[in-house]
């Protein structure tokens, strides 16, 4: 509106002072405001956009969300602008027939499965005077963990015998083999001799000293917590502590429970648990 009032002012003054260049200046300028309505328009068009999965994130993060854009046609795409909340925008520029990624960040305050809801794809390529926009609805959603809440390791544990589980202590000294267990970790599988007998059974290496601690994550054992949220990050705080200090763990919730065990995969499985919880 600004560019306009100045162009009024521009025409007033060559017609008031007769200026042939003022004319021709005020017309050129006028010519490119309304080309540009076309070239907004144009960056958008035929533009493909295929959403990626977002990794899980803890509640009070922002989830980003990979978005590909794929352009078929032979211009570039300038200046294309993606977003879900309206003052969190992410802008990417596509090269001609190529493709480029570009993550749509969202802050996510509750824990649970986040639909990220309508996107929007917009551009003010070239010069800014006017916003051309298309709105998607992607099938793509977000698993938001609890809020972790540093809390000490409960002191209930549980003392056991090193073939059961091989924590961080006493194992300097080599006793033989046995046949790995399902839900133990792969660190002690005996590489060398399963290479030998491809048909043979994984074998976990044995060493003596003693035994190692094993923690049962309860959820009774949160009750003095005044809900339940606080509860849940309670027990996501002790399950990723459990995982720096490398601690066999366990997690026993009113509708499900999972065995002793350490590593990424138990531990995603964990607090997936706690994100779903009813």
């Amino acid at each position: 509106m600004l560019f306009v009032v100045v162009l009024i002012l521009m025409l007033t003054g060559a017609i008031n002072y007769n200026l042939s260049l003022g004319h021709a200046l005020t017309f050129l300028l006028a010519g490119l405001f309304f080309v540009s309505i076309f070239h907004t328009v144009r960056n958008l068009l035929e533009l493909r956009i295929v959403p990626g999965n977002a990794a899980p994130v803890f509640a009070g993060e922002t989830a980003k969300f990979p978005v590909f854009l794929e352009n078929p046609r032979p211009n570039v795409r300038c200046a294309l602008a993606l977003s879900i909340a309206p003052d969190d925008e992410s802008t990417a520029d596509v090269a001609a027939s190529a493709s480029a990624s570009v993550a749509v960040s969202c802050a996510v305050s509750r824990r649970g499965v986040f639909l990220p809801g309508r996107m929007t794809l917009s551009s003010r390529y070239p010069l800014g005077f006017f916003r051309a926009w298309a709105y998607l609805t992607p099938d793509v959603s977000c698993l938001v963990y609890p809020r972790p809440i540093r809390a000490p390791l409960p002191k209930h544990s549980e003392t056991f015998a090193s073939d059961q589980w091989q924590g961080g202590k006493g194992q300097d000294d080599f006793t033989g083999l046995r046949q790995r267990q399902p839900n133990e970790s792969f660190r002690r599988v005996a590489w060398k001799a399963a290479a030998r007998d491809a048909e043979r059974p994984l074998l976990n290496k044995q060493f003596s000293g003693g035994g190692a601690r094993e923690l049962i994550l309860d959820w009774t054992m949160t009750s003095a917590e005044p809900d339940a949220e606080a509860r849940l990050s309670i027990l996501t705080g002790w399950i990723l502590e459990s995982e720096k200090q490398h601690i066999a763990y366990g997690l026993r919730l009113p509708e499900c429970s999972f065995p002793p065990s350490h590593g990424a995969r138990h531990r995603d499985a964990c607090l997936k648990a706690l994100a779903l919880h009813a």
